[in-house]
């Protein structure tokens, strides 16, 4: 098993010279990697920043969105196609900064809505588009990791089981899932079957609370949640996503109006040993083996 944490709890840009102090002190917690936003699309600026993850010791996956003006599945087919590079423009910026795994909702635009649920069209239109996209990720030796969201936040995929029938669908090696427990908690009626249903294409998880804050300190059925992932047997990467009010715009997009946590390395400290605890529960040996 890997840990790792999302940096948009502090930043949307994770090049900054400045940050560098935060990401030596998550190596320092014990943190195996971290989550890198990739918005900004320069290859040259993750490059540098990869150099510097080297050097620190950190892995690293990537987030990116879509919006409604580059959406994968648009009725016009020149903003699909913006889509589709624009996805294909993070990829580049994946591999120049060494992220073999890149995750997010960017199979549709986020936060936009047409008043009803998917059409057979749009499904079909987001297949196409994430098929050109899973193309160019082999080239760059990334995998994707699609991400089903809440329907108060995008609304094509919104369950495990409808992300890996489109998973399925795409049929490229390089597009697979990801699980996330936040949304699964609004969701999934059953966090197993949820987990069991995307098993074989799921390749990532998000441990975020409930209310975005520090997990194991909500809602979401972490014993069951463990107890499934492990059952099947997953082996990857288990990333703590929390938000807080540090970046205006990011707070004002999911809603956190209030102090959630003391604060962000806190958050982070904790929920890594939280991570820690419920898995060497279940998997003692594993971690034993890690340990030494």
């Amino acid at each position: 098993m890997k840990y790792g944490m999302n940096l948009l709890l502090w930043t949307d840009d994770a090049t900054a010279e400045s940050f560098l102090p935060v990401l030596e002190r998550l190596k320092k917690m014990g943190f195996d990697g971290v989550e890198v936003p990739v918005f900004d699309l320069k290859p040259e600026k993750f490059a540098a920043l990869g150099k510097r993850l080297d050097d620190i010791g950190l892995q690293r996956t990537a987030v990116t969105v879509r919006t409604v003006d580059d959406n994968p599945i648009s009725p016009d087919a020149a903003v699909r196609q913006k889509g589709v590079a624009a996805n294909k423009a993070v990829l580049d910026c994946c591999q120049a900064g060494g992220m073999k795994l890149l995750v997010g909702p960017y199979y549709a635009a986020l936060g936009h809505f047409t008043g009803r649920g998917p059409t057979a069209q749009e499904w079909t239109h987001g297949v196409e588009s994430m098929k050109q996209v899973a193309a160019h990720a082999e080239t760059c030796g990334v995998t994707l990791a699609l991400e089903p969201l809440n329907r108060f936040e995008i609304y094509l995929l919104n369950s495990a089981e409808d992300g890996a029938r489109f998973v399925r669908e795409v049929a490229h090696p390089r597009c697979r899932l990801m699980y996330d427990t936040f949304h699964a908690n609004i969701e999934e009626k059953s966090v197993s079957a949820a987990i069991s249903a995307c098993a074989k294409e799921m390749v990532h998880v998000h441990i975020s609370e409930n209310d975005r804050s520090t997990p194991g300190r909500g809602q979401v059925n972490w014993t069951e949640t463990f107890d499934a992932l492990h059952r099947v047997g997953y082996d990857g990467w288990l990333t703590i996503e929390a938000f807080g009010q540090a970046l205006p715009a990011l707070a004002a997009a999911t809603k956190i109006w209030r102090p959630m946590f003391q604060n962000e390395e806190q958050l982070a400290a904790d929920g890594l040993a939280f991570m820690q605890r419920e898995w060497a529960r279940r998997a003692p040996a594993q971690l034993a083996r890690k340990a030494g």
